[in-house]
Formats: structure tokens, sequence, C-alpha cells
């Protein structure tokens, strides 16, 4: 078979959303990873994916250069990037649940390099988002997404630049979607601050010669180990129903 410039073309347009995708999506986009594997990753969807969405790609005339291209070109990594941006913000719910849970410990300050987003956060936070990401693997939750990248075409067709309205709206609806995770992740370790810190307080009315800062840290620390110890499960459950259920909203528009 002769490849042609308009199946050449089309290729283009395919890898185009796939690849812009591909740096962003949680688990493989993260900046750890090499770039030339994440390219080949995005080269070996998009070989698998454009049989299944060539027939809903546009007939584009006048070639590679041609100025209906280049608008096409454009509108397909305007996609990519705001499908996989929003994705994005779901996983960075385990960062912010990491920076409230260490909050809560008084472990703000204990801060490592995060080898998913990079730079440096809250050790509890680099902790979750990496135990996250290894789930999203182990439970296949990344053969939903891939589902969702085919599904894209039937809600956004090649070549349709989605309005900016759209795209902000999906955008808020993830970051809305991200906080209430977070906070519901690391909600046993509000509850555990919350009484805590009560407690504390009640103890050191009641006995005002203890040095209740000395009992009190290596106490609540300890205390959220356990916690942590006897929650993660639940933890890791809830952000992964919200994962699956953000994706298959994807799917399904």
């Amino acid at each position: 078979m002769t490849i042609g410039p308009e199946l050449a073309s089309q290729f283009i347009l395919v890898f185009a959303r796939v690849g812009t995708l591909a740096m962003l999506m949680p688990g493989i986009g993260e900046t750890m990873i090499l770039a030339r594997a994440r390219l080949a990753l995005a080269l070996l969807l998009t070989l698998v994916l454009f049989p299944v969405v060539r027939p809903s790609l546009p007939a584009l005339p006048g070639g590679l250069a041609s100025p209906a291209m280049l608008g096409a070109l454009i509108g397909e990594i305007f996609v990519g990037f705001t499908i996989g941006l929003a994705a994005r913000i779901i996983i960075a719910a385990l960062q912010t649940a990491g920076a409230i849970v260490a909050q809560e410990l008084g472990l703000a300050y204990a801060q490592t390099v995060n080898p998913a987003f990079g730079g440096t956060d809250a050790s509890i936070g680099n902790f979750l988002t990496i135990t996250g990401l290894a789930l999203i693997f182990a439970t296949d939750l990344h053969h939903l997404a891939i589902a969702a990248i085919a599904a894209s075409y039937m809600l956004i067709p090649a070549g349709a630049i989605p309005s900016v309205a759209d795209a902000a709206a999906l955008a808020t609806r993830a970051a809305v979607q991200s906080f209430s995770v977070a906070v519901r992740v690391a909600a046993p370790f509000i509850i555990f601050g919350v009484l805590f810190n009560i407690g504390l307080g009640l103890l050191s009315r009641l006995m005002p010669q203890l040095q209740v800062f000395f009992l009190g840290l290596p106490a609540t620390i300890l205390g959220g180990m356990l916690v942590l110890l006897a929650t993660i499960g639940v933890m890791m459950a809830v952000f992964l129903g919200d994962v699956r259920a953000f994706l298959a909203n994807l799917i399904t528009g």
C-alpha cells in the first residue's frame, strides 16, 4: 500500500493528539521517564489507534503544508493538552492530600524530591503519589486511559477545535474533583488532628506544668503513622474509584 499525502497527514494528526497525551498521561508522562521512551510509546499507541479512528478523520486537501493541516494540527495538540492536563490535575489530588496529612502530623518540614512531578514536596505526599501511580498500573486503569484516548475522537472529532469555554469547564471540573478527592483521602488525618489537638488542649489545662509540645509532637507522629497504616487501603480505594469514574466520564462524555 502506498502511503500518500492524505494518509500521512491523518497519521500525523493522530500522533499529535496521542503524543501530547502521552507526555502528560499519569504514570508514563513523568519526568523520571526518558522522553524517547514516551515518544516511542506515543508512536506505538498511534499505530494501534490509527486504524480504529481513521474513519472519523477528515480529508485535508492541500497536503501536509496546507493551512487546513496546520489548523487541524494545532487543534489536535490543544485537545491532547486539555485532556492530559485534566488527568494530571486528578492525579495531583494525592499530592494535595499528602500536604494536608503532613500538616496535620507536623511533618510539613520533611521534604524530599518528587520523582513524578519534579521539585520537592512533603515526603508523605510523594509516598501517596508513587503508591497511587503503581496501583493505577496494577489495577489496569491505564487500559481505561487508552480507551479514553480512543473515545476522545467520538467526543471531539479530529480537525475540530474545541472552544476555550469547554476546555476551561473541563479543567475547572477536574480541579474541583481533585480537591474533593484530596479532602476525602486525607479525612482520617483531619479528624485525627482535630481530636488529638483538643485532647492536648485539655491536657495542658489540667496539667499546666506538662511540656505539651515535647510530648505532643512525637505522639502526633506515632499516632499518625498508625492511622496511615490502618487507612492506607481505604485511601487508595477512594482515589482509584474517583480516577476510574473520571476516565469513564471521559469515555461516555
